[in-house]
């Protein structure tokens, strides 16, 4: 692989990591996204090869098998996340260094794997009610999903300590002007 850095932005979901991330998408030129694989289905207006890459959990099993991943888990019962190693190297064949949204396990596990070439930031919310209205103003889940979501939340905000960063989203517009400085001054001039 290139020597392109590693952005990586994980936090619950609902936590506003997508907002951040497409706001320095927008901003830095020199990035570019990071498309996770998933075995889930897709959501909304989600695409193929824009949102995630979808597989089957056959076609998931078998890339693990044929260790086609950086990293990967279950993150929820028969949903599969991972990040393609060719992926990565796509972007890097551009120039680009790579941003992540990616959940808490799977950004930690990137930074382990990358170590300095990584920076890795925890978007924490203000509190639990806040992130419950967040999901819920989504309208994208059911109610047990919601409820799956903030259980696994509460176990990711104990983990934040083991980011380089952690980045308070309480106000979007300053969390993202934020988000813009720390990376500015992780990447090279």
């Amino acid at each position: 692989m290139a020597n392109g850095k590693l952005i990586i932005f994980s936090a619950p979901s609902g936590s506003g990591k997508t907002t951040i991330v497409r706001y320095l998408l927008q901003h830095l030129p020199q990035l570019a996204f990071s498309i996770s694989a998933t075995s889930r289905a897709p959501r909304g207006t989600e695409q193929n090869g824009v949102d995630y890459y979808f597989l089957t959990e056959e076609d998931f099993r078998q890339r693990i098998k044929d260790q086609a991943f950086l990293e990967y888990e279950q993150v929820y019962k028969g949903a599969f996340y991972g990040t393609l190693k060719s992926e990565v190297e796509r972007l890097w064949a551009q120039g680009k260094h790579v941003i992540f949204d990616i959940d808490v396990e799977g950004g930690l596990n990137l930074k382990h794997h990358f170590g300095k070439n990584a920076l890795a930031v925890f978007v924490k919310i203000p509190n639990m009610n806040e992130l419950e209205r967040r999901l819920r103003d989504r309208g994208t889940d059911s109610n047990e999903k919601i409820l799956e979501r903030l259980s696994k939340a509460d176990k990711e905000m104990r983990r934040a300590e083991e980011f380089d960063e952690i980045l308070l989203n309480d106000n979007l517009e300053g969390a993202c002007e934020k988000a813009l400085t720390l990376v500015q001054k992780f990447l090279p001039a």
